[in-house]
């Protein structure tokens, strides 16, 4: 079987307009788990919970955002785009209000359950917003640009989110982006394309797609929560990783994994997305590795890191776009398997921190991290949709979603794993930069073996691909 898609009828130009309005929405959508944390010491102090238990606010969220990732993508592919967007963004903010409203702790959690059921919605666009928006040949360029928005956007709506909880309280920390929310509803659906559907617009699920999610679904949150939990009560984590495991077997086995499992054996798209879960395990350098080796090592603040996270996040943001110009210029699983060479490489830099290194000395390791990530993620993104068969890049997307989630998930557990098999201090560091070097190293082997597609024909590569009506 080929791994290029159909052919579609070349699109005339870029809706670059699109392609902005849904970067800045993603920053927002994107931005809730993070900026939820600002507002847990405060939820526990209203409620009179502890750290434990106010940590289901993140968790509530993102559980069902992994969850149904594939699940909605699938919905999505049968859907109009641009209803779609407006459903989902629109529920995304009015599940923020319910949160702000919530009298108790329970309805906080349901509200942010439901708010992670639009966020998985919205995610799934994003493939099919790039398809269906962009030419063939700058979508490399429009995955950077998404990108690069998000990438700057953070360094600014991280310290907003501390500013307003400690100046309105934490509701006012789930309700602050709604006239944001607003404006980029109105802008996209101006800006994106419709999708024509063959039937209504937001189609009512099938029988069998609510069984798939729910088996489907359920798996993915108890495999989240057994890796969450390993190095803690591991009998709880071995129990919950079998119970994921079963609940997988059983949704192999129905008709509706039938195509997802066909998209992920087709070489070039399995390979860019297990490079995509092993690139995304290196968040497990900057949630658990550096904040510890900041701390106890070098005995610095956390304002340190923090300092050097905006340098990684600039230096991200900075190269982007030569990832998404590379990507369109030549192959991206080529780019993307230089994305991961050179990302392991940096990697190795870290190698070089002991207890007298100071904000120089860990600033510009980051920025290189943070440069060579960049020449990953754009490449990968186009990768995928490139790989994607015709009306299966909502599937792909929430294949995406999915992986990235499973990457951010496995990697701060090897990390921590590390540091304590290491006896901590400078030798957990070594420890956790040696493993996720070898996750980098481990993309950059899978992507080197994955088949090239055949070339692509001379109507794809002068123009972009446009849907038939």
């Amino acid at each position: 079987m080929s791994d290029d898609p159909a052919p579609k009828q070349p699109r005339a130009r870029t809706r670059w307009s699109a392609v902005l309005a849904f970067g800045l929405a993603t920053l927002l959508v994107a931005s809730e788990s993070s900026l939820a944390a600002f507002a847990l010491p405060l939820v526990g102090a209203e409620f009179g919970v502890g750290a434990t238990t106010t940590a289901w606010v993140v968790l509530a969220y993102a559980l069902p955002l992994a969850a149904l990732a594939i699940p909605a993508g699938r919905w999505v592919d049968q859907a109009d785009l641009r209803a779609v967007f407006a459903l989902s963004l629109a529920g995304v903010g009015a599940a923020g209000a319910l949160a702000a409203l919530a009298p108790t702790l329970w309805a906080l959690l349901a509200a942010r359950a439901v708010q992670g059921v639009a966020s998985a919605l919205y995610l799934a666009v994003y493939l099919p917003v790039v398809a269906d928006a962009v030419r063939a040949e700058q979508r490399g360029r429009a995955m950077s640009l998404i990108q690069t928005v998000m990438m700057i956007g953070s360094i600014a709506v991280a310290p907003v989110g501390g500013v307003v909880a400690e100046a309105f309280g934490w509701r006012a920390v789930f309700v602050f982006k709604l006239p944001l929310l607003a404006a980029l509803l109105w802008w996209g659906w101006r800006a994106i394309p419709p999708r024509r559907a063959a039937g209504p617009r937001l189609p009512a699920p099938a029988a069998s797609a609510l069984t798939d999610a729910v088996v489907l679904g359920g798996a993915v949150g108890l495999g989240l929560l057994a890796v969450e939990r390993i190095g803690g009560a591991w009998p709880i984590s071995l129990a919950l990783g079998i119970a994921a495991a079963a609940g997988g077997a059983v949704w192999l086995r129905l008709p509706a994994a039938a195509p997802v499992v066909a998209l992920v054996r087709r070489p070039a798209f399995g390979a860019a997305a297990a490079a995509l879960v092993l690139v995304a395990a290196l968040s497990g350098l900057t949630i658990v590795s550096l904040p510890y080796f900041v701390s106890e090592v070098m005995g610095r603040s956390p304002e340190v890191l923090g300092v050097a996270m905006m340098l990684f996040t600039a230096a991200a943001a900075a190269l982007s776009p030569l990832g998404g110009l590379l990507a369109d210029r030549f192959t991206p699983l080529a780019v993307a398997r230089l994305g991961s060479a050179l990302t392991a490489l940096a990697l190795l830099t870290m190698l070089g921190l002991d207890a007298g290194s100071g904000l120089y000395s860990l600033s510009w390791r980051m920025a290189l991290v943070g440069a060579a990530m960049a020449l990953f993620m754009a490449p990968v993104m186009t990768a995928l949709l490139g790989a994607a068969p015709v009306g299966e890049e909502g599937t792909a997307g929430g294949v995406a979603n999915l992986a990235r989630t499973l990457g951010n998930t496995v990697g701060p557990a090897i990390a921590a794993l590390a540091w304590a098999m290491a006896g901590s201090g400078e030798a957990g560091l070594r420890a956790g930069v040696w493993a996720l070097a070898g996750c980098a190293l481990a993309a950059f082997a899978v992507l080197l073996i994955a088949r090239r597609p055949p070339m692509p024909t001379p109507a794809a590569v002068a123009g972009g691909y446009d849907r038939p009506s």
